[in-house]
């Protein structure tokens, strides 16, 4: 194991420490629940576009895939919650594997077609005509198989496993494989990367990991609507926490969370337009001066970021 690595650990061991035992001192259960699904949602962001350069417009549909999927398990299949959302994954993973062709696309035309796809989904779930298999409009209730405690603790987990892809991408031959397909592919083609091949592997690493967490946040809330699960908020959250902490890395995503939706929580939800202001010049400031994200910064600073 390198040094790079073990640093990368150590870093996130007290990360884990503090989300496992956060609960025990602080009563706003939900708030630490979504810090984590935020981050693991931007790490899913991380891995797609921080190692490949696709820009994932269209995540959140990964997430609302994994939600009603998990939910679909526990109506009709009556599956325990460990299944479901294994289920809720995989239908994830399907999902994407069957639009595995728009990445034949590039820039916008991704960006506009994986939108595209993650609205046609909402669609299809909230069509009155499947109301007896997803409830259509009307919402899903699974309160049946509520649990908090359990389901908190299992997203603690995912984060973790989303972490670990972005640390085994960061480190391993197939993510330096990755990172040359995004920054030159007419050469890592001539250097013998199968190109689509390391693609589609991200790609679908990237909806594992919006799928579990999409599933794990209907387990924990159990009763939420399409435009919950779909909205956009959770694609545009994820993306800008992990371009203002700094994709390809372990850490940016990270710390893009942790300040940007710990500002937002400390102003943002008492006093939304000083929030917005705020967060528009932040946003301002990154385009301009740090189009790397903050781990640039930290970089300038002599800081070893990993």
């Amino acid at each position: 194991m390198s040094k790079s690595m073990c640093n990368s650990i150590a870093i996130l061991l007290p990360l884990i420490a503090v989300a496992a035992l956060a609960p025990l001192g602080y009563q706003n259960h939900l708030l630490l629940f979504n810090f984590i699904v935020f981050i693991t949602l931007a790490q899913g962001v991380n891995v797609l576009y921080g190692f490949t350069g696709y820009l994932p417009f269209g995540y959140v549909g990964f997430f609302g895939a994994g939600a009603y999927g998990f939910a679909i398990a526990v109506m009709h299949l009556n599956a325990d919650p460990a299944l479901a959302l294994a289920i809720g994954a995989l239908i994830s993973v399907g999902f994407g594997a069957i639009l595995t062709p728009t990445l034949r696309l590039s820039g916008a035309y991704f960006a506009i077609a994986n939108l595209a796809a993650a609205l046609a989904i909402e669609q299809i779930v909230s069509n009155p005509a499947l109301t007896d298999l997803t409830k259509g409009p009307y919402g899903v209730s699974i309160s049946n198989v509520f649990n908090p405690t359990l389901s908190y603790a299992a997203a603690i987990g995912i984060m973790v496993l989303a972490t670990a892809i972005v640390l085994y991408l960061r480190y391993s031959r197939f993510g330096l494989a990755l990172q040359a397909v995004r920054d030159d592919p007419i050469s890592a083609a001539t250097a013998g990367i199968n190109i689509g091949r390391a693609r589609t592997i991200a790609w679908l690493l990237s909806a594992l990991i919006g799928g579990l967490i999409g599933a794990d946040f209907a387990w924990y809330v159990t009763v939420f609507f399409p435009d919950n699960v779909f909205g956009t908020n959770f694609t545009i959250f994820a993306l800008v926490f992990a371009l203002f902490g700094g994709v390809g890395t372990v850490i940016g995503p990270i710390l893009g969370v942790l300040l940007l939706y710990g500002l937002y929580n400390y102003i943002g939800v008492s006093t939304p337009q000083y929030f917005q202001l705020i967060f528009g010049l932040l946003i301002v400031v990154l385009v301009l001066f740090l189009p790397n994200g903050l781990t640039s910064l930290l970089r300038r600073w002599g800081v070893r970021v990993v």
